[in-house]
C-alpha cells in the first residue's frame, strides 16, 4: 500500500469549497469582513478631517486681516491665498494682557500638573503596596471625593483663600487643581500600581531596596504609560479651565482661557487678537497630546489584555 493510499472503509473528508464557507457565514459577519478594509479606512479618515475643519477654520482666520474676516468666510482662502498674513499675530504679541495671560496659563498648568503626578504617584504606590491603620477607608475617602463637584467648593475655599491671602494668586489657582485633580490620580494609580506582580517588588526587597528606591526604581518605570495619560489629562484640563480662573484670579492673574473672554467682553469687533489667541489656546494642549499620545494610549489599554 502506498502512502497515499487509504485504509479501506476509512471516510472521506470533503473540504468546503470557498463559495460554500462564505455562504454559510452570517451577514453580519459578512459586512464586518467588507467594510473593514479600505472603506472603514477611508470613512476614518473622513471623520477625522471632519472634526479638525473647526481648527483649520480658525488657523485660517487667524492669518487673515480683519477687513476680509468680516466680509467673507476663511474657506475663500483657497481662491486668494494672498490673503494669509501674520499682522494678527504680531499684534497679539504686542498686546500685554494676551501675552501676560498666557505665561499665566504656563505657570497655573505646569506645576498643577507636576504636583497631581508625584503626589498622586506617592499616594497611589502607598495605597496598593504599604501597610497602614486604615488604608483601605482612607481609599475608599478617596474615591468618594471623585464625586465632589468643583461647584460645590468654590465659595467655601474661596473664603477660605481670602482668609489666608491666597485669593487672586497664582498659587491659589493652583492649589484647587491640584487638590480636585488628586482624587482622582490616587484612584488610577493605585489600581495600576496594584496589578504589578508582588514578586518583583520582593525580589527587590530582599536586595536591599527601600521603600523609596523601590518606588523610584521600579514602581515608577513600569507606571510610566498610567502616569503619561494622567498627566495628559491633568494639563488639558487645568490648560483648558475656564470656571476656576474666573472664580480665583484678578486682572493681573487671569489665564489665557479668562483674558480671551474679557477681550470679547470689552472689545466686540476685536477679531484680529482674538482668532490668534484663540488658536495658540488650543494649538499647545493639542501638541502636548500628540507628542505623548503613544504613552496616552498605553495607559488606557494597560490592564485590556492580560
Amino acid at each position: 500500500m502506498t502512502a497515499g493510499a487509504r485504509k479501506a472503509g476509512s471516510p472521506v473528508r470533503k473540504v468546503p469549497a470557498p463559495g460554500a464557507v462564505k455562504a454559510g457565514r452570517s451577514l453580519g459577519a459578512r459586512l464586518v469582513e467588507a467594510v473593514s478594509g479600505g472603506v472603514l479606512r477611508a470613512f476614518l479618515i473622513v471623520v477625522g478631517l471632519f472634526w479638525l475643519v473647526p481648527a483649520i477654520g480658525l488657523l485660517l482666520s487667524s492669518l487673515r486681516a480683519p477687513r476680509e474676516m468680516s466680509a467673507s468666510g476663511w474657506w475663500t482662502v483657497f481662491g486668494k491665498p494672498s490673503q494669509l498674513t501674520f499682522d494678527s499675530y504680531r499684534r497679539l504679541l504686542e498686546n500685554g494682557d494676551i501675552t501676560h495671560s498666557l505665561l499665566n496659563t504656563v505657570l497655573i498648568t505646569v506645576p498643577a500638573t507636576v504636583l497631581v503626578v508625584v503626589v498622586g504617584s506617592l499616594a497611589g504606590y502607598a495605597f496598593a503596596w504599604m501597610e497602614f491603620p486604615g488604608r483601605d477607608w482612607w481609599f475608599l475617602a478617596v474615591v468618594g471625593l471623585l464625586v465632589v463637584p468643583v461647584q460645590v467648593a468654590l465659595i467655601p475655599i474661596a473664603e477660605l483663600f481670602g482668609k489666608v491671602g491666597l485669593f487672586g494668586s497664582v498659587l491659589g489657582v493652583i492649589l484647587f487643581h491640584t487638590g480636585f485633580g488628586l482624587p482622582f490620580a490616587v484612584f488610577l494609580l493605585r489600581n495600576f500600581f496594584a496589578e504589578i506582580p508582588r514578586e518583583l517588588l520582593e525580589a527587590a526587597r530582599l536586595d536591599g531596596a527601600g521603600e523609596l528606591r523601590l518606588f523610584s526604581r521600579v514602581v515608577m518605570p513600569l507606571g510610566g504609560p498610567a502616569i503619561a495619560s494622567l498627566a495628559i489629562f491633568q494639563f488639558l484640563w487645568v490648560w483648558n479651565d475656564m470656571l476656576v480662573a474666573l472664580v480665583f484670579t484678578k486682572s493681573g492673574t487671569q489665564p489665557i482661557t479668562v483674558a480671551l473672554q474679557t477681550q470679547v467682553r470689552q472689545f466686540g469687533n476685536n477679531i484680529d487678537v482674538l482668532a490668534p489667541g484663540a488658536f495658540i489656546s488650543m494649538v499647545i494642549p493639542l501638541a502636548v497630546f500628540f507628542a505623548f499620545q503613544r504613552q496616552f494610549v498605553s495607559g488606557v489599554m494597560a490592564g485590556a489584555i492580560k
